[in-house]
């Protein structure tokens, strides 16, 4: 069985397209030899078996098909249902007055006379609350008492709503309406109004006037978006609202908790969450939450976000009472971080990498999920056209990983296998959509995150698997398009592999890679293909490109920086000369050969550098008496240049870098 089932693949996999195909030619071949019948039952194993077998390889297309991010979003879905969702205002003690003037003008002590009836009377509204919540129960529980209430409806007074100031249930719009805010009649708020609850909140930290100041907010972050709540007299009274609760917020909640900054920490967060105050000062703290996100998640203004960021990082630590709202938070900066840019960008990887440092590691793992699908949703395109942005987005994953490389290394050797498994798949089939996949952004930067995670923790942690894992994959990528087309390709190889051995140590082999793209002439220049185009922006030219003097010089350049950053990694190592015989050759017969006078100048350049430092590694090479076994004396060898970094070789290629950055600020 086992050998027969092998062939049955082997068949399969080199002449089949499809199952049901398979089934057609082998139904109407045994059909036609049925009149022996003693060998039916054998026949029809054998179908079965070439149809199971024709199912598993279709089945493991379809394995090798799952998208590079679907590993990133098994953690996604387990959003933290929270006690409410309520995004509505909050009660206002109605002895606070629009004319805020006259309570400014009262005594001290009569001020504090007030606010502490009112305060009772908050308390007697609270009460009225909870009879209201037992009341709407009973009225769905027992019909006939709900039509008994009905007739004596004349003389039921109306509840003020303080659901919406306890913020702990979503409720009707109609409930909304009883607090006379949703009716469309809410309070106007002008200038003066708004600057008298500002001097109340600044000189008295009053908290009636911050809980009015927090309705006004919510107004102002959901404008244009609702038709309730208050109603804003002009554009300056709306900047005034959300400047002055951005800014002043955070230190209001502080305050009020008797909170210092250098005490808020997770700990305290929870101690506090028992205490008497907290009940007061939390609706307080979620409405200003849930309005900023909502202001973050439907403002497009640049610089609106980028302040709303700011002053939100500095509340961040409160999050740790609502784990819902971290959910949505990382929701809306992941948004603003991706597709932003700037400043506003860089506000949003501050707060994420806050977030998943600050609290516990499942938010960790949702905040790397969520910023790994954003980054390879990103990369779903035919030509990376902001290369810059694309890189800081790298950069920042990067840093988001470093703050827990284990967790981070579990999602790298996963990701790693996944496109180890579409390159192998595509070596087998080498069918048209399997290279597309392969040879795409999407894939590309994927290594690139990975290689760039790996030589930032190379030193600290324990990365060996995966360096020798990552390695293998970019070998197999590089020589799985050797043409001229995929010359982009690989040069990202090539530059992958130095980045891992510089920061590993160890030593790749990559100059026969380089000596390649040195070989490709240009016999005649196509004049289609007069248009200058970015190297580094595509990973496979058109054809007409190929016949392109700018492509080939700019081809040249990139593997000859490629190739000195080589050299000059090893230019200190007792086997340089070895290393350089082969190159030095290739790179003679391309300065005979090569028409073009700037890419020979550039290459006998860099062809002197290396004789030069052939001959100095080699005569001190010759006054040596150790053996090549002797390791611990071989890494010693030319210690003092080595820790100095100021060789003849290390110089050439700086100077070689700065004109490579002279030359591409240029091209900008």
């Amino acid at each position: 069985m086992g050998k027969l089932g092998k062939k049955a693949r082997k068949f399969a996999k080199k002449n089949l397209q499809s199952v049901l195909k398979q089934r057609r030619k082998t139904k109407a071949l045994f059909k036609k030899k049925s009149s022996k019948g003693a060998h039916n039952d054998e026949k029809e194993k054998l179908i079965s078996q070439m149809e199971s077998s024709n199912e598993r390889l279709a089945e493991s297309r379809v394995a090798e098909y799952i998208s590079l991010d679907a590993m990133f979003a098994d953690n996604d879905n387990n959003d933290v249902t929270d006690e409410s969702d309520s995004d509505g205002y909050l009660f206002e003690v109605s002895g606070l007055p629009l004319q805020c003037q006259f309570y400014m003008t009262m005594p001290i002590c009569y001020r504090r006379t007030l606010v502490t009836y009112l305060a009772r009377n908050q308390n007697l509204f609270a009460d009225l609350a909870i009879l209201k919540k037992k009341l709407g129960r009973l009225k769905k529980k027992d019909p006939e008492f709900s039509k008994f209430l009905k007739i004596y409806s004349n003389s039921h007074e109306a509840f003020p709503n303080v659901d919406l100031y306890s913020d702990e249930d979503r409720n009707d719009q109609e409930e909304l309406s009883e607090g006379g805010l949703a009716t469309g009649k809410g309070k106007l708020l002008t200038t003066s109004i708004v600057n008298t609850w500002f001097q109340m909140i600044r000189e008295e930290g009053n908290q009636s006037a911050f809980t009015s100041l927090l309705n006004a907010y919510r107004t102002a972050c959901h404008y244009g978006a609702e038709s309730i709540g208050h109603r804003i007299d002009d554009s300056e009274t709306f900047c005034n609202i959300l400047v002055f609760t951005l800014s002043n917020a955070d230190d209001t909640f502080r305050l009020l908790l008797q909170l210092s900054s250098s005490d808020c920490t997770k700990e305290t967060i929870s101690e506090l969450k028992k205490a008497s105050k907290w009940e007061s000062v939390k609706p307080l703290i979620k409405s200003y939450m849930r309005s900023t996100l909502f202001l973050l998640d439907q403002v497009t203004d640049r610089d609106i976000l980028a302040f709303a960021l700011t002053r939100f990082r500095s509340s961040l630590i409160f999050f740790v009472a609502f784990p819902s709202l971290v959910k949505r938070l990382m929701k809306v900066t992941v948004q603003l971080w991706a597709t932003s840019g700037g400043l506003l960008s860089t506000a949003s990887l501050l707060i994420l990498r806050d977030a998943a440092a600050m609290f516990s590691s499942s938010y960790f793992t949702t905040c790397l999920s969520k910023t790994m699908i954003a980054f390879i949703s990103r990369s779903r395109v035919a030509e990376i056209t902001d290369i810059k942005h694309m890189q800081f987005l790298r950069d920042s994953i990067v840093d988001l990983c470093s703050l827990d490389v284990q967790k981070s290394s579990v999602k790298l050797s996963a990701s790693i296998s996944q496109l180890a498994k579409l390159i192998q798949f595509g070596l087998q089939t080498k069918t048209k959509e399997a290279v597309k996949r392969i040879c795409s952004w999407e894939c590309v930067n994927c290594i690139d995150l990975w290689v760039r995670f790996i030589s930032t923790n190379m030193h600290d942690y324990d990365l060996q698997s995966s360096l020798f894992m990552t390695i293998q994959l970019i070998y197999a990528l590089a020589l799985m398009f050797p043409g001229p087309r995929y010359f982009p390709l690989r040069l990202k190889c090539i530059e992958w592999l130095n980045c891992l051995s510089s920061s590993s140590g160890n030593f790749i082999p990559l100059a026969l890679l380089v000596l390649d793209i040195l070989e490709y002439k240009v016999v005649k220049e196509n004049r289609k293909a007069q248009m200058n185009f970015n190297i580094a922006s595509v990973l496979k030219l058109p054809k007409h490109y190929l016949k392109s003097k700018h492509f080939q010089e700019e081809s040249v350049r990139s593997a000859i920086e490629q190739l000195s950053l080589h050299f000059a990694q090893w230019s200190t190592h007792i086997s340089f000369p070895d290393l350089a015989c082969i190159p030095l050759l290739c790179m003679r017969k391309f300065t005979e050969t090569t028409t073009s006078e700037s890419l020979r100048r550039l290459v006998k350049h860099l062809i002197d550098q290396v004789e030069q430092n052939v001959n100095f590694v080699q005569k001190k090479r010759d006054e040596v008496s150790f053996s090549p076994n002797d390791h611990q004396s071989v890494d010693s060898f030319l210690q003092l240049e080595k820790s100095s970094l100021n060789n003849s070789f290390t110089n050439y290629y700086k100077s070689l870098q700065e004109k490579v950055a002279e030359r591409r600020k240029r091209g900008q």
